[in-house]
């Protein structure tokens, strides 16, 4: 039977969820079927029943070198051609799995929507599982009495809190200590169980029917008369075109968009860098009482004076002089989000490569440091790495809006808010990686207008997440895991007006869009 929506509409079934992955690939093998009309690749190349492939050659690989060869990077590219089978036909493509993906690919199957939701990791979740940032931030006030984003979010934060996989804190530090961060915002978080979590997050697309790849990544799309006609995936069964009404860009940063032709930027204005990344991990056996203790008592919860002594002794031999660790569902379990690897960009392999390098080789020097120096954490073990880089910044896309640090510090309102964030301005500076500039005194809440996630000038696209269309420091308050979730929310929702009366996500009726919000518990005013 299919599924029925919020408002009574049956849902027309996809296929049973448990089978759907390995379906999609029995009905729809990735060998040989060719693709059967000409159709555009990107916006630079239109091939005939043969798709053309142009492979960058702006990167080396690090091989031995052949005798007689040389180092020079060439130039230019190679194109070879290559048959790429078509799979099925979705209402909507959903490219990636975090929390602004899964919540999309949520909202638009209890619209009743068939949808394929494709992701790059084993998991679910984005950073909160596969990055172990496992505390998700901007849901609500600081004084933990408020929810500031509803809906998806809220109900599965309190189911997992219900499961015993994440904690909703309460006020009182004696209930909850974030890593000695009393006074500040990330009380309000909600740290969990990283494997759990995917477990959850597994269980909810299942129930909604929601069709999932992963392990597969969404690699170039097809374009024609300003619309995303397929999506080009790659997994270990090969390439395959899916073709799509709308497309969800929750990649993070902003990929389909770029591959799309919309107009991105990469950023800071002046110098295009962008802040450091970071690789989490995970620590077990920490005296936890014994670590609030010692925070409340020399009020240092970053402890940067205990950093800097270690600095001068010559035992501190990193960037940053901060320490962040984090309290997660388990008792003495710490989430450590305190490297800074200046100079990482997300959107290069090669970059991200050595990020990773970089931040396991520093995850082991400042294990031993924190079981040397730090009161707590003498008996620490290491728990778990992050097998994905924790990248804050990349593409950005101009929207049809702009959003500003003047709109957010002067409490503009906007008519097409479809979310709020509890959370401040959080982006370190990409030089000085301690350093987290201000840009005023922020409401206690920041809202989120539906325009920022629409590009130009793709008409059936939409990128929820932290590439929205905003001045970059306006990032620092959007990025985190809730608010995320609220544009999820939204961009699914609107996918449905989308694809049934053939618009483009720019002439979303907003009336409309917001009292679906509303109905599923969003909070939008």
């Amino acid at each position: 039977m299919g599924h029925s929506n919020e408002r009574g509409r049956p849902k027309v079934p996809c296929r049973p969820p448990r089978l759907a992955a390995a379906r999609f690939q029995e009905r729809h093998p990735l060998h040989p079927r060719p693709v059967s009309r000409g159709w555009q690749v990107s916006p630079h190349h239109r091939v005939s029943r043969r798709k053309a492939i142009g492979l960058a050659a702006g990167a080396t690989l690090a091989a031995p070198l052949a005798e007689g060869a040389t180092t020079e990077t060439p130039r230019g590219a190679l194109a070879f051609q290559r048959e790429v089978p078509l799979a099925r036909p979705y209402d909507v493509v959903v490219c990636g799995g975090g929390p602004a993906g899964f919540a999309a690919a949520i909202a638009a199957r209890r619209a009743g929507l068939c949808v394929l939701l494709v992701e790059a990791q084993g998991q679910l979740g984005g950073m909160g599982t596969s990055g172990l940032v496992s505390h998700w931030l901007g849901g609500r006030t600081s004084d933990c009495r408020r929810w500031v984003v509803g809906g998806i979010f809220r109900a599965l934060a309190e189911e997992a809190a219900r499961r015993g996989i994440a904690l909703l804190p309460a006020p009182a530090k004696t209930k909850y200590q974030p890593h000695g961060w009393f006074k500040g915002q990330l009380e309000a978080g909600v740290p969990f169980d990283p494997y759990g979590m995917a477990a959850l997050l597994d269980e909810r697309v299942a129930e909604a029917g929601v069709e999932v790849l992963l392990l597969t990544q969404a690699i170039d799309v097809a374009v024609s008369d300003g619309r995303i006609t397929h999506v080009v995936v790659s997994n270990k069964s090969g390439l395959a075109a899916v073709p799509s009404a709308a497309v969800v860009d929750a990649t993070g940063d902003a990929d389909i968009a770029a591959r799309s032709g919309c107009v991105v930027v990469k950023g800071r204005d002046e110098d295009a860098l962008m802040t450091p990344a970071t690789l989490i991990f995970h620590v077990d056996g920490v005296d936890q009482d014994a670590l609030a203790a010692y925070i409340e008592k020399n009020d240092t919860p970053r402890f940067r004076k205990e950093i800097e002594a270690l600095r001068q002794a010559g035992e501190w031999p990193f960037p940053y002089d901060i320490l962040i660790s984090v309290q997660l569902a388990e008792k003495g379990t710490m989430m450590i989000n305190t490297s800074r690897l200046v100079g990482v960009d997300g959107t290069d392999g090669a970059s991200v490569t050595n990020g990773l390098i970089r931040g396991r080789a520093e995850t082991q020097r400042l294990l031993a440091i924190l079981r040397k120096h730090i009161p707590g954490f003498a008996h620490a073990r290491l728990k778990a790495v992050a097998p994905t880089l924790g990248v804050r910044e990349s593409r950005r896309i101009k929207g049809r809006l702009v959003l500003s640090v003047a709109d957010v510090t002067q409490g503009k309102p906007f008519e097409d808010t479809i979310g709020f964030s509890a959370y401040g301005w959080d982006l370190p500076d990409p030089k000085r990686p301690s350093e987290n500039p201000g840009h005023g005194k922020l409401p206690p809440v920041t809202p989120i207008p539906y325009r920022v996630m629409v590009p130009q000038p793709v008409k059936n696209l939409i990128c929820p997440g932290r590439a929205i269309s905003v001045e970059r420091p306006v990032l620092g308050p959007l990025r985190v895991a809730a608010p995320c979730m609220a544009m999820g929310e939204a961009a699914g929702a609107a996918a449905e007006q989308v694809v049934r009366r053939r618009i483009p996500f720019s002439d979303v009726d907003l009336p409309s869009l917001l009292e679906v919000l509303r109905a599923g518990g969003g909070i939008v005013e």
